[in-house]
């Protein structure tokens, strides 16, 4: 089993990162493609049905938060077990990992059921918008175990470093959501036009498709860590290591939701047309992050197992190729942005309202992409190294305790631009605390600099 792994500590540090995070950045480039093409079939169904999948957003999030933040602490626990050689203690955090991913499908279902509509009736007063997020909302969440569990099998599969596997299984629930979404949405080879309901289920579909694919790959093979009955034992100290990354992490992946609840509303006070434009913003700016995720998915066993190796040199060496990487993805997305964003939202078929200011809005936030990267690569540090807590402060700053304040400040002397100017500044000030949180952090012996 150990030298399964022993190539995290053996490779030569660039070539062995691209080759645990290109996978990942192709995958979630599919990931993020499959995000455009809802939006961009459910804008043909009119700006209502935009802004009703805009609006399911912040709650569609929170599953993939909690998600995706316990995964990332199972993820860790696996590597920096493996990397001290206790194979029993990954083993157990894996299959506890699993059984308390169960737990959170069930209190999803609950969560849909009761919260649904009251919390999507607080943004918009207009009948026919909460209808239309209530039926995409209820399908997503009332069958998020799909969602819920893949991702599970997928950070435990990236914490024993078997990227393609997670790459092949991601785009190819992503591909089945591509296929279906037309499908549903508008009614074609004998399928009933469902409309925005078509989305959802076109979305769960790919999602459950995905974990039973994983459990068939898991089962054929044997892999550097068991799931199994025999570890399922009341382990605290495992259930707090596992927790104390997942919770901050969690949190940090929701923040987007609070805080595009706190701009919707905000942005609502002057059209719903800055609502939809926020939300067509989040869809494409996953283009740009997922691939810089896919540096931290590459990079985070790779930290956890040096770590746990204790090998610091070679973990600083990990964090400065991880900030080359992603800043040269964060360049192009900024480029870009500035350049033709005219082009960027003419794919949601967008009125002449939503082009513009879709226009003005991508090209003030991207002014942030650039430091953002710091970021982005710092929390993925902390978290892999299990300091969850850090990577919550650095997020809180990134997404809420700067973002907001200066939104609604901003807001009043400059409208609707007052928002956008708000994104930058969050990550300059973000940046800034993660520099000295690295570097205080055991006396600077991580900081790649």
């Amino acid at each position: 089993m150990e030298k399964t792994n022993e190539f995290m500590k053996t490779g030569k540090v660039f070539p062995l990162l691209m080759s645990m995070s290109v996978p990942m950045m192709l995958s979630m480039l599919i990931q993020s493609l499959y995000n455009i093409v809802d939006s961009i079939y459910v804008s043909r169904l009119g700006t209502d049905a935009l802004t009703a999948v805009s609006l399911a957003y912040p709650l569609q999030n929170v599953v993939t938060s909690v998600a995706v933040g316990i995964g990332v602490g199972i993820s860790s626990a696996i590597a920096i077990h493996l990397g001290a050689g206790r194979q029993e203690k990954a083993n157990r955090a894996a299959t506890i990992g699993i059984a308390l991913t169960v737990i959170h499908c069930i209190l999803f279902v609950i969560l849909g059921l009761l919260v649904t509509k009251p919390f999507l009736a607080m943004f918009t007063k207009n009948e026919v918008i909460v209808d239309l997020a209530c039926d995409y909302t209820y399908i997503v969440l009332c069958l998020s175990f799909g969602c819920l569990l893949q991702i599970a099998f997928e950070k435990i599969f990236q914490g024993i470093g078997e990227m393609k596997i997670t790459m092949i299984l991601l785009a190819t629930g992503a591909v089945i959501n591509i296929i279906l979404d037309p499908i549903m949405i508008f009614g074609l080879l004998g399928c009933p036009a469902m409309g925005v309901k078509g989305a959802a289920y076109a979305t769960v579909i790919g999602q459950i498709t995905a974990f039973l694919l994983y459990i068939v790959v898991y089962k054929r093979r044997r892999f550097a860590v068991q799931i199994h009955p025999k570890y399922l034992k009341l382990d605290k100290a495992m259930i707090r290591q596992i927790y104390s990354v997942g919770i901050p992490s969690s949190i940090m992946l929701t923040l987007p939701s609070v805080l595009v609840s706190v701009l919707n509303r905000i942005l609502g006070g002057f059209s719903d047309v800055y609502v939809a434009v926020l939300g067509v913003y989040y869809k494409l700016q996953t283009f740009i992050y997922m691939p810089a995720n896919g540096i931290v998915q590459g990079m985070r066993p790779l930290i956890g197992y040096n770590y746990g190796a204790g090998e610091k040199e070679r973990v600083r060496s990990i964090i400065r190729y991880s900030l080359l990487s992603a800043g040269c993805i964060m360049l192009i997305g900024t480029v870009l942005s500035l350049t033709v964003p005219g082009q960027i939202f003419a794919l949601f078929d967008a009125e002449e309202s939503l082009l513009q200011a879709g226009i003005t809005a991508l090209r003030i936030i991207c002014l942030g992409f650039l430091v953002s990267t710091i970021g982005v690569i710092y929390s993925g540090v902390f978290e892999s190294i299990g300091e969850g807590k850090h990577s919550l402060v650095i997020s809180l700053l990134r997404q809420f305790v700067i973002t907001i304040p200066c939104a609604f400040l901003l807001s009043r002397v400059f409208g609707p631009a007052g928002v956008w100017i708000s994104f930058p500044a969050g990550e300059v000030i973000a940046a800034v605390a993660a520099v000295i949180l690295l570097k205080r952090f055991k006396e600077g012996a991580y900081s790649p600099f």
